[in-house]
């Protein structure tokens, strides 16, 4: 290893700056099947997830969203109808790949009236300060090189009094839970992988990134440290999931 800083891709140690590309690489690969992957890893409970994440949002007519990490555009196409035809929606994902499949998506189900797609970094988000109302990411945070960086970047973004709510693999509170949760992220996941996606490489390093990740308490902390109030979290389907939800004061 060089005398760069470093940080953790799944469970190996890279250069910090080499950790973006790498990322980048996995979700090249698996954006064409992603929508796929996704109902056959959770089962489709991530659908469950992520209408509570709106559910919770307060998001209403006229407001201004930012989905970060936003994918295929699962949860900008449901705040498109919320805020109307005056409101704004911002689907913004560092990856290319992921921004053509969700603006192809988009496109097909006749979506995108009010909804702007931009190749960004959570870390240094291309807003000016206080430009939305609300701010959800959806299983990308773990991927984010410096996630204090980004929460920070988030609170810069947020309008005073917005929200944002992270929706993220976390750590189940059953032991027995946990471990069936193990032996499925690390045996079947991979294998479902090679055969769906024709990629278990990119389904082994997103198992590993789940286990790097903040835990409940961690992240809630983290949040706090980076400026958010009012923050809490709800674990779901055993804590397998959990959304946390802060405030900018």
């Amino acid at each position: 290893m060089s005398d760069k800083e470093t940080t953790h891709f799944g469970y190996k140690e890279v250069d910090k700056d080499a950790k973006a590309g790498m990322v980048g690489e996995v979700f090249h690969s698996v954006a064409a099947r992603y929508d796929l992957m996704n109902d056959l890893m959770s089962g489709g409970i991530h659908r469950i997830w992520k209408r509570f994440t709106i559910e919770l949002s307060g998001v209403r007519k006229n407001n201004a969203v930012l989905d970060i990490a936003g994918g295929t555009g699962d949860l900008a196409a449901r705040f498109a109808e919320l805020v109307g035809p005056q409101g704004r929606v911002v689907l913004a994902d560092i990856n290319d790949s992921m921004l053509k499949v969700g603006r192809d998506k988009l496109l097909d189900q006749g979506r995108l009236a009010n909804i702007e797609f931009v190749q960004a970094d959570a870390q240094y988000l291309p807003f000016p300060d206080d430009s939305f109302d609300c701010v959800t990411i959806a299983f990308g945070l773990r991927n984010v090189t410096d996630i204090t960086l980004a929460l920070r970047s988030i609170l810069r973004v947020l309008k005073p009094g917005g929200r944002l709510l992270v929706l993220e693999f976390s750590k189940p509170k059953n032991e027995l839970l946990s471990k069936a949760y193990d032996t499925y992220s690390f045996r079947v996941l991979p294998l479902m992988g090679r055969l769906v996606a024709n990629d278990s490489e990119s389904y082994q390093y997103l198992a590993e990134s789940i286990r790097k990740h903040p835990d409940q308490n961690t992240l809630k902390d983290m949040m706090e440290d980076a400026g958010f109030c009012e923050v809490e979290y709800h674990n779901m389907t055993g804590g397998i999931v959990a959304l946390h939800r802060g405030v900018k004061a």
